[in-house]
């Protein structure tokens, strides 16, 4: 085998710049998973700390129906923010865990069958 003989095989290298390829894609789709949960959580005590002034508004307040009218918008969104952040970190967590662990084991075995 001469200096410019790969011990490794084409298909492999293939197979291993494949592989690291799709981690890279799925890292950068958590990084922009992870922003958004974030961004998501902080609208969320946004519109918390808005509800609780709304409520006691509310109880000062004389006429009452232009503030259970935001009252109720408020609501609408928290309930959709929660239901957005459940389904971003629930299922997608399970398929992220499965995806590497699968990655991870056909990297070992393209190392392993490279090692010899």
């Amino acid at each position: 085998m001469t200096s410019r003989e790969s011990p490794v095989n084409p298909e492999n290298n293939l197979e291993i710049e494949q592989a690291l390829t799709e981690v890279e894609q799925t890292l950068n789709e958590l990084e922009t998973r992870y922003q958004q949960i974030k961004e998501d959580w902080q609208r969320k005590s946004v519109l918390i700390e808005q509800q609780q002034e709304l409520e006691l508004q509310k109880n000062d307040n004389p006429a009452k129906e232009p503030i259970k009218t935001q009252l109720h918008h408020l609501k609408k969104e928290l309930e959709n923010l929660e239901l957005n952040l459940e389904s971003l970190l629930l299922p997608d967590l399970f398929w992220q865990v499965v995806r590497f662990v699968g990655i991870g084991i056909v990297v070992g075995w393209a190392l392993k069958a490279i090692a010899g």
